[in-house]
C-alpha cells in the first residue's frame, strides 16, 4: 500500500513480541529503507497516529497474529521479491469476506464510473468518499483477526504430545523418534511463516501413520493433533472452509476418545475460524463451550477477551462489558500487564458505547497506566484520544441533566 511508516510501526511491534522471527527484522530494514528513499532521513519524518482505538484492536491481534502483508520495497530490491499471484490474493479475499466479496466487486465497479463518483448525496456527501470508505472497511475486514494460534497453546500442545510419546520408551524405536521429530518440524515450519510447508509435512505424516497396522499408543490423539496442525496451516493460507473441516475432525476425535485437552484445542481453533470470517455468533457459541476446559488464568483472560470482542462486534454491549471485566480479573491473576491493558480497553469501549462515560473514563485511565508501564507509545496515544472523548461525553451528560432540571417546572409553578 505504500504506508511505510505504519508498516514500520507494526514490524517493530511484531519484533518486540516475536524477536526470533527473521521476517520482522527484515521488515524493519525494508520499511526504513523505503522511507528514506521516499522522503529522506528518519529525522525529517514525523509519524502520526490518526486511527485512534484501531491501534489497540490491531495490537490485540498482534499478540496472537503474524501479519504477512508485504511492504512495498525500493526498486533495487524488487528483483529479490517474489511476485504475488493476484488470483491467490483474490481467492483469499473471497474466502475471508464470503458474501461480502460480491459487494466489494460491485463497489470497485462503481468507482470506475467517473460520472457517478463526481456526484453527491442529498446530504451533500461525495459519492466517491462513501464508496472508498466502504471499500476500506471491507479491506479491513479481510485482515480482521488474521491470527495464528496463541503461542502458549502451541507450546502446550507440543509439550503434552512429547510427554505422551516419551512414556513409550519401552518400545522406543525409530517410529517414536519419527513422530516427535515430525511434530517439531511441523510446528517450526508454521512458526517461521511457512504454512504451506507445515501443511505438506503434516499431511504426509498423517498419510504415513495411517498405514501402520499395529496398535500404536495414543494413535487417535496423534491423528487429532495432525488435523489441528493442518487446520492451522489452512487458516494461515486463508483457506477457511478447509480449516474448519480439519478442526472439526480434531474435535470429533477428541469427543470420541474423551480427550479434554484436545477438545479445548479444537474448540479454540474452530472459534478462531468463525471469528476471522465474521461469524461472531458462532464463535461465541464455540468459545463459551470451551470455558470450563480453560485451565490457566492466561488462557482464560485471552478467551474472555475474544468472546467480549465478538459481543462488541455484535453490538451486544453489556455482554461485551461483562466478559471484559472477567478478562480483567484473570489478567490480574496472571499478572500479565499487556492483557490487563487489552481487557481494560475492551471494558472501557463497551462502557463508552453504553454511554456510561464515567465508568469508561475510569477504565481508560487504568488502560493508560498499563500502556505507560509497558512503554507502549502507540497505545498510550490512542487511549489518551479515547479518554478525551469519554470525558467530553461525561461533560455533555452533566450539561444535559442540568438542562433538563432547568426546563422541568418547579413545584411552586405547579
Amino acid at each position: 500500500m505504500g504506508d511505510f511508516e505504519f508498516a514500520l510501526v507494526f514490524y517493530h511491534r511484531g519484533y518486540r513480541l516475536r524477536p526470533e522471527l527473521q521476517e520482522f527484522r527484515l521488515g524493519i530494514q525494508k520499511a526504513q529503507e523505503a522511507i528514506e528513499n521516499s522522503v529522506g532521513t528518519p529525522a525529517s519524518v514525523r509519524l502520526e497516529n490518526k486511527e485512534g482505538m484501531a491501534f489497540l484492536s490491531k495490537q490485540e491481534e498482534s499478540k496472537k497474529a503474524k501479519q504477512k502483508a508485504p511492504a512495498k520495497v525500493p526498486k533495487k530490491d524488487q528483483k529479490q521479491q517474489k511476485k504475488v499471484d493476484p488470483s491467490k490474493s483474490q481467492k483469499t479475499a473471497r474466502q475471508l469476506l464470503g458474501k461480502l466479496y460480491n459487494d466489494m466487486e460491485y463497489l470497485e465497479t462503481l468507482l470506475k464510473d467517473e460520472g457517478l463518483v463526481k456526484g453527491n448525496t442529498r446530504s451533500g456527501l461525495k459519492l466517491q468518499d462513501l464508496i472508498l470508505n466502504a471499500i476500506t472497511y471491507l479491506d479491513t475486514r479481510t485482515e480482521f483477526w488474521r491470527q495464528q494460534k496463541p503461542i502458549y497453546a502451541r507450546e502446550r500442545d507440543r509439550r503434552i504430545m512429547q510427554q505422551k510419546w516419551n512414556r513409550e520408551r519401552s518400545k522406543p524405536s525409530d517410529r517414536n523418534r519419527y513422530i516427535l521429530k515430525s511434530m517439531e518440524e511441523i510446528d517450526q515450519l508454521f512458526s517461521n511463516g511457512n504454512p504451506e510447508g507445515s501443511y505438506k509435512k503434516a499431511h504426509q505424516v498423517l498419510k504415513n501413520i495411517q498405514t501402520w497396522k499395529d496398535d500404536t499408543p495414543n494413535m487417535q490423539e496423534l491423528i487429532g493433533n495432525l488435523h489441528s496442525c493442518i487446520g492451522n496451516a489452512h487458516m494461515d493460507m486463508g483457506q477457511m472452509e478447509e480449516a474448519l473441516q480439519s478442526h472439526k475432525k480434531d474435535l470429533k476425535i477428541a469427543n470420541e476418545n474423551n480427550l479434554l485437552e484436545a477438545k479445548s484445542r479444537a474448540l479454540d481453533n474452530i472459534g478462531r475460524v468463525y471469528a476471522r470470517i465474521g461469524k461472531f455468533k458462532e464463535a461465541v457459541t464455540v468459545w463459551e463451550e470451551k470455558i470450563p476446559l480453560a485451565s490457566s488464568s492466561l488462557e482464560k483472560t485471552w478467551l474472555f477477551h475474544e468472546i467480549g470482542r465478538c459481543y462488541l462486534e455484535l453490538e451486544l454491549l453489556e455482554e461485551a462489558r461483562d466478559y471484559g471485566v472477567r478478562s480483567q480479573r484473570e489478567a490480574e491473576e496472571a499478572a500479565d500487564v499487556e492483557w490487563q491493558l487489552n481487557a481494560s480497553v475492551l471494558v472501557a469501549q463497551a462502557q463508552a458505547k453504553l454511554k456510561d462515560y464515567q465508568s469508561a473514563v475510569i477504565n481508560f485511565e487504568k488502560a493508560l497506566e498499563k500502556a505507560r508501564t509497558v512503554d507502549n507509545k502507540d497505545a498510550e496515544q490512542a487511549i489518551i484520544s479515547a479518554l478525551e472523548d469519554a470525558k467530553r461525553g461525561t461533560t455533555e451528560e452533566v450539561k444535559s441533566e442540568e438542562s433538563e432540571k432547568e426546563d422541568s417546572p418547579s413545584e411552586d409553578n405547579e
